[in-house]
């Protein structure tokens, strides 16, 4: 099969090792690359390696190549709809796409009825999803090893984006994993926060990275999740953890989960049911993929790259049988819409239902 990579030096780039993913993926060989830039593009070729070639739009690569699949790989999302789009309507097979989505639900919606109507599978960059380790704490979930599930907390990295920006950047990781142990949210209720104060229009400005409309330095959201569940996120500037908080606690009645990210990522269990080991002396077990307490047999000397390599081998599995990826453009724009969300609920200063009338951005809303 062909694979084609985007990109776009000093607009988002090639995203968290997309470009080169297809060196390790069997059947699969990397002939053409698309960025606007001149110098870019030739480091890009110099980088994926092998007979690539280069051109300066990616509509005129689409045409050229035909690849079979596509890395849309820009880290900034405001390109993304229409990349996503020009790809399903030149007859792209499989897309890998980089996180955030898309900067509103209406881009959003857009990228799933061009991939509806083409039969594109596209998967996104959410690499905990392909996690083996995962996939352990999920045994761990499922087999009562912490009892009933009654709550998720998830943080952003609380780094110099703490808040709105930690949230549409990072958070996306976090809201897809609460839905996969929580199912889909129905609702929200949260309040985005400016140096302590409620975010006002006065607050909204265009946001870093192609972002677009953005505010607030501190966020509080909580969620009702499908099953009997309620999920929380939280995140404030320049209040980091060392090591970093970034990740997702499950609190269950008889233990907590902490997962972080990655496609090898630190997880950890505690068996103590008051979720306070000062009281009971109980002690934290690393969970593995091989499970709790076991010693970790995998290797990953770049877990980034690793964790692509699954999902684009995913990928091209989901193609041939015609299913949808572990992370796929459904769970990327209900990830966005958990986000929206958040700014929604908070300018209407009420709980808001899922999926959001509102498909723009919120903050542009009126107040």
């Amino acid at each position: 099969m062909k694979a084609a990579v985007i990109g776009s030096s000093g607009r988002g780039n090639y995203g968290h090792g997309l470009d080169v993913v297809w060196k390790d993926v069997r059947g699969v060989d990397a002939v053409a690359v698309a960025d606007s830039d001149d110098k870019g593009r030739a480091v890009a070729i110099n980088r994926i390696g092998g007979k690539v070639t280069g051109f300066a739009d990616y509509r005129e690569m689409l045409d050229a190549v035909k690849p079979d699949v596509v890395s849309v790989c820009p880290r900034w999302p405001d390109q993304h709809r229409d990349m996503v789009v020009a790809c399903a309507e030149r007859g792209v097979r499989g897309i890998y796409l980089e996180k955030p989505m898309c900067r509103n639900l209406a881009e959003a919606d857009a990228m799933v009825d061009a991939c509806e109507k083409h039969r594109v599978k596209l998967a996104i960059a959410y690499q905990t999803r392909y996690s083996p380790v995962l996939e352990a704490v999920d045994r761990m979930v499922d087999s009562g090893k912490i009892g009933e599930v009654l709550e998720l907390r998830g943080r952003g990295k609380d780094d110099h984006r703490g808040g709105g920006e930690d949230l549409w950047v990072l958070g996306s990781h976090v809201m897809n994993l609460m839905e996969f142990f929580g199912g889909k949210a129905k609702w929200c209720s949260a309040q985005v926060l400016q140096a302590g104060k409620p975010v006002t229009r006065e607050h909204v400005e265009e946001g870093n990275e192609g972002l677009g409309p953005l505010a607030g330095d501190c966020v509080r959201a909580m969620f009702g999740m499908s099953g009997s569940m309620t999920a929380y996120f939280s995140s404030r500037k320049d209040v980091a953890g060392s090591p970093t908080r970034f990740g997702l606690m499950i609190h269950g009645s008889e233990g907590l989960i902490w997962l972080s990210h990655g496609y090898l990522p630190r997880a950890h269990w505690l068996p103590d049911s008051s979720w306070t080991p000062g009281r009971t002396a109980k002690q934290w077990e690393e969970i593995s993929s091989n499970g709790p307490g076991k010693p970790e047999t995998l290797t990953a000397a770049n877990d980034l790259h690793a964790g692509n390599v699954a999902a684009c081998e995913e990928l091209l599995a989901c193609i041939k049988k015609d299913v949808s990826p572990s992370a796929s453009i459904h769970d990327a724009r209900s990830s966005t819409e958990m986000i929206a969300a958040v700014f929604e609920s908070h300018r209407l200063a009420k709980r808001v239902s899922l999926p959001l009338e509102n498909r723009d951005n919120p903050l542009l809303g009126q107040w």
